[in-house]
Order: C-alpha cells, then structure tokens, then sequence
C-alpha cells in the first residue's frame, strides 16, 4: 500500500477521497437534497449488503474455480453444473435429514466425488489441451443440466435455515431520523450475515493452506514444474485429484448457500459458471485474494446496478472486466 501510494500520489489522494465519501453515506445522516439524488439511505444500503453478501456466494464458487482452472489450468467450463448439483443435493439432505448444517457436508462430499470422477475420467486424459477441455466440459454440463432438468424438474427450489438463523438482524446503520428525533436503525437478514462470515473463513484458511502449509507449497511447486516435484518422489497426481475434489467440493457448499438466501433452478449453473469466468478475470488467475476483490466488485456492480442503472446492470459488470483487461491484463492481484 505504501509502495502504491509512493508510485500513484494522485490515484491515491482520488481513492481516499472516494473511501471517506463512501464512509459519510454509509454512517452519516443523509440530508433531504442528498436523498433526492441518491433515494433513501435504506435501499443504498441495502444494495451495499446485498451486493458484499453476493460477493460472499461468488467467492465460495469462484475460490473453487481458480483452484481448477487459475491454479491448476484445467478448463473445466462445467464448474457451473457442480454448483447446481451441490444446491439439489444440499436441498434434499436437508429435507430429509431435518438438519441445514448437515447439508453442507453432503453437498460438499458428493460434488467432491464427482469433482475426482472428472479429474481422473477427463482431465488427466487432456492435459495441457486446452481446447479439448474446454469442448468437452462444455458438452459435460449440457449432458448434467439436462438429466438434473429431468430429475428434479424445472421447479425452484429454496433451502429454508434453521430458526435461529431466520427473521432480521438489528445493525447499528442508522438509515433515517423520526420526527420525534430517534434514529431508525437498519434490519438485515441474519443468515446472510453468517453466510458472509462463513465465507470470509473459508477465504482466509484457503489462503493460509496454499502459503504457509507443505502441501499447498507442493500444489504450487507442482502447478510451476510438475516433472521436478515429481523426481522428489512427491505423488503429484493425488495432489491434483485431492486439489479439484477440494474445488468441486467448494461448488457444491456454494450451491446450498445460494441455495438458502436465493434459489436453485435450472440457468444457475450458466448464470454462476460465468460470474466464477469473470471473478477470475478480475481477480487474477490462481488468486485467493484476488477471488475474494473479484467476487466483491462484481457482487457490488450487480447490486448497485440492479437498483440505480437497471437497465445497464449486466453491461457494468462485464465494464469492470474490459477495464481490468484493458489497464492489467493479469487482473488485480494477478502475477504477470
């Protein structure tokens, strides 16, 4: 940060502008001339939430995608379908079962094993063949949206949390002032929060496994130079079969979160393969922290968008693409 700051003088003085504007709108009173601009404080800061709360569901099934496709450089375009299964599977553990947080694990255990079924079908097959993966992934999930369209339906279906989860939480946001003076606090969904905090988790001990462990110093070394960590004596190929289990698996978590404050239906699994496409992009290919900025910017595009331009909302979010492209072809927090 310091070194940015010695480099760009001016890009920071205009992002420290901006930081303390965005700090005002989000604590301060607003007055009645600002309303008029902007609407009422309380659906800003709605969309502010919504879109940091979806940025938390996209990083959950773009940190497993950059594990595939940014780290390991399999092109698996069938991410998307993994996260839909994850969502059907974690829907009925749940039904069945009576227990929410039971339908992680089996999300995550199940979409794991198919996560290894196409590691060691498909992609140990094709490796380096970009082209060849990308085809068949393709053909893969049109085969998977199809015969999940004929097992479950073209219905939506919506994961309900336990009690203690349900109803809103009070946030200490005041979003207006009575008459008689007292403030009105802001109310929020309480699973989403603990949603999002989950996420941030997940975020930080993936990071902490890929830098500071053995074996994410070995998927690294192995993703550099694969036949020098394998002359080590290290068993690469169950590195990678556990690395894209672990990134499947990571989908379908992701599918019983959207799951729970969206819904599962037939599209998802197109509409989240390309928000994971371009969370990468943005963020920089193999990136956990890139993932997690990507997932927030877009989440937060989308919000806003969807509030203030809807008419545009789609085109800001692949905006922000073409000018990452543009200025740091890498993306943000991408290696060159």
């Amino acid at each position: 940060m310091r070194r940015f700051a010695t480099r760009h003088p001016v890009w920071t003085a205009i992002l420290a502008v901006i930081a303390a504007l965005l700090l005002w709108m989000i604590f301060a009173v607003w007055p009645d001339g600002f309303e008029e601009v902007f609407g009422r404080k309380k659906v800003f800061l709605n969309a502010l939430f919504n879109g940091i709360t979806l940025g938390g569901l996209y990083f959950l099934v773009a940190s497993g995608f950059t594990l595939i496709f940014g780290l390991m450089r399999n092109v698996n375009l069938a991410h998307g379908s993994l996260y839909l299964l994850g969502g059907y599977v974690g829907y009925f553990a749940a039904d069945i079962t009576g227990f929410w947080l039971l339908a992680f694990p089996i999300a995550f255990v199940v979409v794991g094993f198919f996560g290894i079924m196409l590691q060691i079908l498909v992609f140990r097959r094709m490796e380096g063949e970009d082209l060849r993966q990308t085809l068949v992934t393709i053909g893969i999930s049109i085969v998977v949206a199809d015969l999940m369209l004929w097992g479950f339906g073209g219905d939506f279906y919506n994961i309900s949390p336990p009690e203690w989860l349900s109803g809103p939480m009070s946030t200490f946001f005041v979003t207006a002032v009575k008459s008689s003076g007292e403030p009105v606090f802001m109310k929020y969904p309480m699973v989403r929060i603990v949603i999002f905090a989950a996420s941030v988790v997940v975020g930080v001990a993936m990071w902490l496994a890929l830098n500071k462990t053995r074996i994410g110093m070995m998927i690294r070394a192995g993703v550099d130079d694969r036949d020098m960590l394998s002359a080590t004596g290290a068993r690469i190929q169950i590195v990678f079969v556990g690395v894209f289990a672990f990134g499947a698996g990571l989908a379908g978590i992701a599918g019983v979160v959207g799951g729970t404050f969206q819904s599962i239906a037939p599209g998802e699994d197109i509409r989240f393969l390309l928000a994971s496409l371009v969370v990468v992009i943005v963020g920089g290919m193999g990136s956990i922290p890139g993932a997690a900025l990507g997932a927030l910017l877009i989440g937060l595009a989308e919000q806003f968008g969807s509030v203030y331009f809807p008419t545009y909302a789609v085109v800001l979010t692949f905006l922000i693409m073409v000018i990452v492209l543009a200025f740091r072809p890498q993306g943000l927090l991408g290696k060159a």
